[in-house]
């Protein structure tokens, strides 16, 4: 995948913060002589869509199955049409989008018209590079993550432009390099796939069925949990945990996340934007060993084991154990996060829309638990942590190869389009 170094006979050299030099052939033109904007509304019948920075402008029902969208004021969005470039809240961190789709966004959205189709395609590339991007953060308007770019600003800067029979064979270049690395990429990442589905499975098998194969079982009394070792407890939640609705008085302490993907963790480390209140007084507390569910997400897995004290949404649910060290949190959060138990969360929820199901304290706490002692517990922990290290090894080494992929991926689209390597 090596890329042969060939640069242009001449340079000019430009004024842009972000680009110091284009080849002396190239011309550069105003954002506003190359672009147009769009402000088209009163379609409310279009696809709505949504803007990603993975897969550019789509439509939101493909790539959001689960939101819950607005069902009034369509008339007021905006409309896009397949081949436009949208300007979304987060384009500072990720560059302008390309519309793949015709349908309606937010009228918070800048929507434009590239005024020559034959270099769109240029533009699409140079519109997701790293260099354009780190220039884009110049015209943010605010101080807070999430602000528009200030597009008034924007359209007064020059963008370069290739000759068009340059435009296209830079756009036929990248088309191809780029599908080239997203397919290695592809590959790696369902690879990651494997190697986590085939822990889990180790991990699932061990904190429902114990470490022995051999072992005798017993029927547990609850169908969805079919059988479990004989010496193992089955027991309701309602026996094992208690409610917790201790307020935050100042909402000054540590706030948490909770999710299916990482448990309870510090919202600090999320690197996602998530909106942020103002006050966070009145949070629910917990503390560290508590038991967290997302009662709204809980159908798919949303909870966790704090490792810390901190706050937490109102809404969701705190549990403290009734008998403080009769759980290990390592083997209680794997055994809550299984496919059983997630599967039957799902069953128990209730609401009228599933991306609105809740899984309130009265219906967790009639659930079923099996576990055994807790000396078996840390030694499935330990056996299992022993059983898939080589697993988290390999997937922290296929990472590495996605991330140095991903990388190169950049550094030529930037080489490229801003005419530092000549095809």
């Amino acid at each position: 995948m090596g890329l042969q170094l060939q640069k242009y006979s001449g340079y000019q050299q430009t004024d842009l913060p972000w680009l110091d030099e284009v080849p002396a052939h190239w011309c550069l033109i105003r954002k506003k002589y190359l672009f147009e904007e769009r402000v088209q509304k009163g379609y409310p019948d279009e696809p709505l869509l949504a803007a990603t920075q993975a897969q550019g402008v789509v439509r939101k029902a493909e790539y959001e199955s689960r939101t819950v969208e607005a069902t009034k004021d369509f008339h007021l969005m905006k409309l896009v049409r397949e081949g436009d470039f949208v300007i979304s809240l987060r384009s500072f961190e990720g560059g302008i989008e390309y519309a793949h789709h015709q349908g309606i966004i937010s009228p918070a959205y800048t929507v434009l018209i590239p005024r020559d189709i034959s270099e769109a395609r240029y533009y699409r590339h140079l519109l997701k590079s790293r260099p354009f991007i780190q220039g884009l953060r110049l015209f943010v308007t605010g101080i807070r993550e999430g602000q528009n770019i200030d597009y008034t600003k924007l359209s007064r800067t020059f963008l370069p432009c290739p000759p068009v029979d340059e435009c296209n064979r830079i756009a036929n270049f990248l088309d191809q390099k780029t599908a080239e690395i997203d397919e290695a990429i592809a590959k790696k990442q369902r690879l990651i796939e494997l190697l986590k589905e085939q822990k889990t499975v180790l991990i699932n098998q061990a904190v429902t069925k114990g470490l022995n194969p051999d072992v005798p079982m017993r029927d547990s009394g609850a169908a969805w949990v079919g059988e479990v070792p004989e010496d193992w407890v089955v027991k309701r939640a309602k026996f094992l945990f208690y409610e917790i609705d201790e307020r935050s008085q100042t909402g000054a302490e540590e706030l948490l996340s909770v999710s299916h993907m990482t448990g309870v963790t510090p919202r600090s480390e999320k690197n996602i934007y998530m909106f942020m209140a103002e006050d966070y007084s009145g949070s629910k507390v917990c503390r560290e060993g508590d038991l967290v569910f997302n009662i709204m997400w809980a159908w798919m897995g949303a909870l966790g084991v704090s490792d810390r004290a901190g706050i937490v949404s109102p809404s969701y649910g705190v549990y403290r154990q009734r008998y403080k060290g009769a759980f290990n949190s390592w083997f209680l959060e794997n055994l809550l996060h299984s496919g059983q138990y997630v599967a039957e969360y799902n069953r128990r929820s209730t609401g009228l829309h599933s991306s609105r199901l809740r899984l309130y304290p009265d219906m967790f706490f009639d659930m079923e638990i099996g576990f055994p002692a807790k000396l078996e517990q840390d030694r499935i922990e330990q056996a299992i942590k022993e059983k898939t290290a080589d697993i988290d090894n390999a997937v922290s080494a296929v990472n590495a190869e996605i991330e140095a992929l991903s990388e190169y991926r950049q550094v030529v689209i930037a080489e490229v389009v801003t005419g530092k390597i000549k095809l």
